[in-house]
């Protein structure tokens, strides 16, 4: 049975201390459906407790595999898989299940899926994921939301020039192409860093891959992977987040773990608010002005420019600073959900299909609301941070699939902050 949850923030304390990154969700999740290749045991650690992750290992039981917890860390088994297909429901609970696909392909020759879900945050259309497994060899035909896969003979390497740099798409081109006949390029790739650490795995598993991090990707098919043990990198859309409630209460504090190679595109951004920023020992300091500047223009982009998963939390810095910021969604179109919610607690935004103008206000005020995504619903929390008096915020789920114990985090660093059920 679902259990509704709210979060019920007192605004307006200033936030100070250390908070620790959990591992990164947008890495472990591939890494979690690469494992379905290994032949032996595979030990992810710094696994974080995210609903996200929960799905990922349902659906690992499901093919057969064993998966399961050991603290912070996710154990997945030496068995076979013994099936092709993921249930429905569990496609449904999270977009990313779409990176099964090739990982089960490689392995049974055959698949059978429906769908993703996830986050609505507009069209994601996986046209490009079908067109490069077509290319390596794969019959694939879709019927009213189910897609059927099947390999004429053996899988085969392929040069496959992406249209976008697609993270989904060039996750699923690897994990075909590891266990694939030949040589598969990959031109026009993603190049985020979680595209890279799904790399280091597969190479300690004794794949053979070249270039990840860079546009073009080349992998050489071997016959079968062993397992291996990996430390997931730590979460850098989380430090964003963790940083931009500091800034927004005015404080000081210092995110442990953050890697300020991955987050570069951001830390001019809280540069020109106002905040010091310093590289530490262990992660980065952040110091805040009294009240945040505006920043002018904030245009996202594929990596390593400004991502799309920190729009919605910036645009709640900058709900509540001195000036006028704009933003331009290129990635998303429908990812200006969260502006409806921000409105109700008194924000001054504008938007027009991918653009937002947004008006800083003094102070923003507590307001019930609710969550439309992972990331607009830390949006939301982020701005109740800042707020005068007292926000609820519903639809937590969403904000769950991506944050482990938000509110635990938040407690140490001083907010005043509660989940209860609704």
């Amino acid at each position: 049975m679902l259990i509704l949850e709210k979060l019920i923030i007192d605004g307006g304390t200033r936030l100070c201390g250390e908070v620790k990154l959990q591992g990164a969700k947008n890495s472990v999740l591939p890494i979690l459906a690469a494992s379905i290749l290994c032949d032996d045991e595979c030990y992810i650690d710094n696994c974080p407790r995210l609903s996200d992750c929960n799905v990922s290992m349902r659906i690992i039981r499901h093919l057969g595999k064993s998966a399961y917890r050991d603290g912070g860390s996710v154990i997945i088994g030496n068995e076979e898989i013994t099936k092709n297909d993921i249930p429905e429901d569990m496609m449904r609970e999270m977009r990313s299940s779409i990176t099964f696909l090739g990982a089960i392909i490689a392995k049974m020759g055959e698949a059978k899926i429906s769908l993703p879900g996830g986050c609505e945050l507009g069209p994601r259309p996986i046209d490009i994921h079908i067109s490069a497994l077509k290319q390596m060899g794969v019959d694939i035909s879709e019927n009213h939301g189910l897609i059927e896969c099947k390999v004429r003979d053996k899988l085969r390497g392929a040069m496959i020039a992406l249209p976008y740099p697609s993270v989904g798409a060039t996750e699923n081109i690897i994990l075909a192409a590891v266990l694939a006949k030949g040589t598969t390029i990959i031109s026009n790739a993603a190049k985020e860093p979680e595209i890279v650490d799904l790399t280091i795995f597969l190479r300690s598993c004794g794949a053979k891959i070249i270039g990840a991090g860079e546009s073009t990707v080349i992998i050489c098919g071997v016959e079968s992977l062993s397992g291996a043990y990996h430390k997931v990198i730590p979460d850098r859309i989380e430090a964003i987040s963790y940083m931009s409630a500091i800034a927004i209460t005015g404080g000081t504090g210092e995110v442990i773990g953050v890697l300020p190679e991955h987050i570069m595109a951001v830390i001019p951004i809280f540069e020109e608010s106002g905040c010091k920023l310093q590289s530490t020992d262990s992660g980065l300091s952040i110091t805040a002005p009294e009240r945040l500047g505006a920043v002018k223009y904030i245009r996202t982009m594929p990596y390593p420019a400004f991502p799309t998963d920190a729009q919605a939390i910036i645009m709640a810095l900058m709900a509540q600073s001195m000036g006028t910021s704009v933003f331009v969604e290129t990635v998303f179109s429908g990812r200006y959900k969260h502006i409806a919610e921000l409105q109700r607690m008194g924000a001054n935004i504008k938007a027009e299909d991918r653009v937002a103008v947004v008006s800083g206000v003094e102070r923003l005020s507590g307001a019930s609301v609710s969550a439309t995504d992972l990331r607009g619903g830390a949006a939301l929390v982020i701005a109740a941070l800042g707020a005068d008096g007292r926000s609820e915020i519903s639809n937590i789920h969403y904000i769950d699939r991506g944050y482990e114990n938000i509110e635990g985090k938040l407690k140490k660093l001083g907010a005043c902050i509660a989940r209860v059920n609704s």
